[in-house]
């Protein structure tokens, strides 16, 4: 059985991206639970998915991963209606 891996980023505190959980199995069928209850956006790139790997919980997406993150990013935005900014005002203002 091909092994389940899950990685989250969160933006917006910061100025960049951060790897925020990741995990293989169990602990990846959490992280993907725990999305979709909080209303999360799952995007399946195995591409990405070996990138992101790379880095540790709390680590700044670098710069030579901008470009494919940004193209999640702007995915999610578009999903939910969003545009750049939006995520920094308060949630009544934000535009979801």
């Amino acid at each position: 059985m091909k092994s389940l891996e899950a990685i989250a980023l969160e933006y917006g505190r910061h100025t960049t991206p951060r790897v925020t959980a990741k995990g293989q199995n169990e602990l990846a069928r959490r992280i993907l639970d725990e999305a979709q209850k909080q209303g999360v956006y799952v995007a399946e790139d195995p591409q990405l998915l070996a990138l992101l790997s790379r880095l540790d919980v709390g680590e700044e997406i670098p710069q030579d991963m901008y470009t494919a993150v940004a193209v999640i990013l702007s995915w999610v935005y578009w999903l939910k209606g969003m545009q750049p900014g939006d995520e920094k005002k308060p949630a009544d203002q934000a535009s979801l």
